[in-house]
């Protein structure tokens, strides 16, 4: 869990960056990588971005215990 959680922290702010970036300046980070907005490259990292941000808002529910970045002394790691 620990490590979904990381991945998605990271995915989600990768998609704040592209966010800020289109915001500020008009330049589309991922839609530059991937030589347009509406190429399939782009499309699969807009959707993986928007399951990584879905699963943030939802693990906490599912655990029941609040979101998990670090694992305590003598907890394994849950995958």
């Amino acid at each position: 869990m620990v490590i979904i959680n990381f991945i998605s922290y990271i995915l989600v702010l990768l998609g704040a960056v592209n966010w800020g970036l289109y915001g500020i300046w008009n330049f589309n980070l991922v839609g530059w990588i991937f030589m347009g907005p509406r190429s399939v490259g782009s499309i699969i990292v807009y959707i993986v971005i928007a399951v990584a941000a879905l699963w943030l808002i939802i693990s906490p529910i599912i655990t029941g215990r609040g979101l998990l970045l670090t694992m305590h002394r003598g907890e394994h790691a849950e995958n």
